[in-house]
C-alpha cells in the first residue's frame, strides 16, 4: 500500500510527488499522459527559466526532480476510485493499487474550436492559436489579435487581450448572448465584433485566417480560444467529492476535498489556471497528506 498515489502527471502531480518523497512517503503518479501542459510551446511566466521552457521540457525535467528522490512514475488510465476502510483502491486500465491516500492532479480539458486537428496542433505550435493569455499575452503585444468565444468570457477575454493590442476582434459566434453591459464595454474599449459564426480556420504562412458564415475571411496574427474548460473531476465525483457548479472540485484550505484523506490541486480546482498556482496548491496538498498520516 502506498502512502499516496497521485493521479496526474502535470505540475502539480510532479510537485506534490517531489515534495511526499522528501517526507520519506510512498509515492505513486498514475499519469495518462495527455495533460495540457505537454502543449505548450513555450512559457515565459516561470521564473528560473528567463529564455522560456517548453511544457514538454519542463515535465521531463519534473518527472527526473520527483524520481530522484524515489516517487515511482507510471503511465496509465484511472477508471475508479473506491474508498475503503484501510484508505483507497485505485483502479487503472492495467492494474489495481492500494493507498492510504489520493490527491487528485489531472486538469481541465479545452474546449476547442472546429478545426481540423492537424490544422489545430499546428497552429498552437506556432503560437497562432493560444489558449492563456495570462500566460502569453505578452507575446501578442501589437498584433492583430482575434478572440474567439461567446457570452462572457469572450467579452472579458477580448478585454484584457486589449491592454496588449490596439487591434482587437470578437468572434462572437452568437452575439445574443453578449449583455448590453459586455457589448458597451467591448464598444469603449475599441474592440471589433464580429457577428457571424465562425465555420472554418485555416493557416496561411505565419497568419491564421478566420472564414465566417457570412463570407467573410479575416486575417489575424493569433487567435485566442475562450470556449471554456471542462474540469476532470469524473473520479472525484464517483468517489462522492463536492463539485461547484461550474464542476471543479471543492476543497478546504488544505487542498483536501469534501472526503477525507481525498485531496487535490491544479487546473481541476477553481482558480486561476498557471503553473505556478498549481504548483503551490500541491505544496500545500503534500504537505497536509503527510501531517495527516502522521496523525
Amino acid at each position: 500500500m502506498y502512502d499516496c498515489v497521485i493521479i496526474g502527471g502535470g505540475p502539480a502531480g510532479l510537485t506534490a510527488a517531489t515534495y511526499l518523497a522528501r517526507f520519506l512517503r510512498s509515492t505513486l503518479v498514475i499519469d495518462a499522459g495527455d495533460g495540457r501542459a505537454t502543449r505548450i510551446p513555450t512559457t515565459h511566466n516561470l521564473l528560473g527559466f528567463p529564455d522560456g521552457i517548453s511544457g514538454e521540457n519542463l515535465l521531463v525535467r519534473m518527472h527526473r526532480h520527483a524520481a530522484q528522490y524515489g516517487a515511482e512514475l507510471v503511465p496509465g488510465l484511472v477508471d475508479r476510485i473506491d474508498r475503503v476502510r484501510t484508505g483507497f483502491v485505485v483502479d487503472t486500465d492495467a492494474k489495481t493499487f492500494s493507498a492510504r491516500s489520493i490527491l487528485l492532479a489531472q486538469g481541465v480539458t479545452n474546449h476547442r474550436p472546429r478545426m481540423r486537428q492537424e490544422t489545430h496542433d499546428r497552429g498552437v505550435a506556432q503560437g497562432l492559436i493560444r489558449y492563456c493569455p495570462i500566460c502569453d499575452g505578452y507575446e501578442v503585444r501589437g498584433k492583430r489579435v482575434a478572440v474567439l468565444g461567446c457570452s462572457d468570457h469572450g467579452a472579458a477575454e477580448a478585454l484584457f487581450v486589449r491592454h496588449y493590442s490596439d487591434t482587437v476582434t470578437l468572434l462572437a459566434q452568437d452575439s445574443s448572448q453578449l449583455s448590453v453591459a459586455e457589448t458597451a464595454d467591448l464598444a469603449r474599449g475599441g474592440i471589433a465584433v464580429e457577428r457571424a459564426p465562425v465555420r472554418d480556420l485555416s493557416i496561411d504562412g505565419e497568419f491564421l485566417h478566420a472564414h465566417l458564415a457570412d463570407g467573410q475571411l479575416l486575417q489575424f496574427d493569433t487567435l485566442y480560444v475562450a470556449l471554456g474548460t471542462a474540469p476532470r473531476s469524473e473520479l472525484a465525483r464517483m468517489a462522492g467529492a463536492g463539485l461547484s457548479r461550474g464542476g471543479g472540485i471543492v476543497v478546504d484550505a488544505h487542498q483536501q476535498t469534501t472526503v477525507g484523506g481525498l485531496f487535490a490541486a491544479g487546473d481541476m480546482v477553481e482558480g486561476l489556471d498557471q503553473i505556478a498556482v498549481a504548483a503551490g496548491q500541491a505544496a500545500k496538498a503534500a504537505t497536509a497528506i503527510h501531517n495527516l498520516l502522521s496523525g
